[in-house]
């Protein structure tokens, strides 16, 4: 099997599904109760925290535990306009963010906020021009994706944040479900950006934990009722051996990164320039530090994407529509139809995504396989 669909999730690492059995076995106690035996799942999920936000050079107190991107994404949106709603509802947010995103404002707009959505250019990017002429008096959230989910694009998000200095009292948001682990943590993490979204299952941890950060002073609204947990900002009962193995995943991640994105950028490199020569072939995800290193999409003119993901899954490749969260709906790609691409072309989009434990080899054989199915779509249609 060459699995090249790790956008939509990634396979635990053996080590990491470990931390997860261990801790499920002998640290099961729950972290707020006061005997002993909660002590020690306090006392782990504390020096979980720890860990991450010492990796990623920020403060314990600035990382919150959630279910993953989608629950961090709704948080920040949604926690954001509740708690600064007397100050403004007008939020600002891009046309090729994550469904997350994108539904947690269009539900705001019901609620009588408004939403101003910045169009991008023909590489799915916005413009920091649009961003300073969408900025009002009454803005109190700017929520960038870093790394877009279908085709790799990289934000201005260091632009953008240089921008919003002169507006310190907008919450900067940046969903970095797609850019953690590839060599832009010093972007995502900048002074400037008061919270980041992360989602565990993208580098190889268990599905369902995540967690944002949230720089000191920034407050927003709870949404998780209850128990208090989290500091009082998201209650439920921490998944600690989830949140352990997360914190291992993040730890192999970024020990890997240098070497892991070469070896990514060179797969991609490699695809790239072979289907390229190819006359029904649009690629839309470049070779460039403009794009994130492991994810190509491109599409085969006349070939709807889901044909040619199956075409390719009877010889063991796994490639995916250009979303996970949409490639069962059969509807065109959010981020090219933003872009303008048309609709006979963007439905015949697809999308590799590699990962960490992809390598040349495999590359070379994606490529004899594509050979082979071209010829085939070529003289169907």
């Amino acid at each position: 099997m060459i699995y090249f669909d790790n956008s939509a999730t990634t396979q635990a690492l053996p080590e990491v599904v470990d931390t997860y059995d261990k801790v499920s076995k002998s640290i099961w106690g729950n972290p707020s109760s006061l005997h002993n035996f909660g002590e020690q799942a306090f006392n782990l999920l504390e020096q979980s925290r720890k860990q991450i936000a010492d990796l990623l050079h920020v403060h314990a107190d600035e990382i919150y535990f959630t279910s993953g991107g989608t629950e961090g994404d709704n948080w920040v949106v949604k926690g954001t306009a509740i708690q600064k709603r007397e100050y403004g509802k007008h939020l600002i947010t891009t046309a090729v963010e994550h469904p997350a995103i994108h539904n947690s404002m269009e539900q705001l707009k019901q609620l009588g906020y408004e939403v101003t959505y910045l169009p991008v250019d023909d590489e799915g990017r916005i413009s920091i021009d649009d961003l300073k002429k969408a900025i009002r008096p009454d803005t109190t959230l700017v929520s960038i994706m870093a790394v877009n989910n279908e085709i790799g694009t990289i934000q201005p998000i260091e632009e953008a944040a240089e921008l919003l200095k002169k507006y310190p009292k907008i919450h900067f948001h940046i969903d970095a479900v797609q850019g953690i682990g590839k060599g832009i943590q010093e972007k995502i993490f900048n002074e400037r950006v008061d919270f980041v979204t992360i989602s565990g299952h993208k580098f190889h941890a268990p599905r369902g934990i995540g967690f944002i950060y949230g720089r000191r002073g920034r407050r927003i609204a709870q949404l998780m009722n209850g128990g208090g947990q989290e500091k009082n900002q998201r209650s439920g009962t921490e998944n600690l051996p989830a949140v352990a193995a997360m914190a291992k995943a993040l730890r192999l991640l970024l020990e890997k990164e240098p070497k892991a994105n070469e070896t990514e950028h060179q797969i991609k490199q490699l695809i790239s320039d072979h289907i390229s020569k190819f006359d029904k072939i649009t690629i839309f995800s470049k070779n460039t530090d403009q794009f994130a290193p492991h994810i190509l999409c491109f599409a085969i003119k006349g070939v709807r994407g889901e044909t040619i993901v199956h075409a390719f899954e009877k010889y063991g490749i796994y490639i995916s529509t250009t979303s996970a969260c949409s490639s069962k709906k059969n509807v065109a790609s959010s981020t090219l139809t933003a872009m303008h691409v048309p609709e006979d072309v963007s439905t015949s989009a697809v999308r590799i995504s590699l990962g960490d434990q992809n390598t040349l080899d495999e590359a070379k054989e994606f490529i004899k396989v594509f050979d082979q199915l071209y010829e085939e779509f070529d003289k169907l249609s």
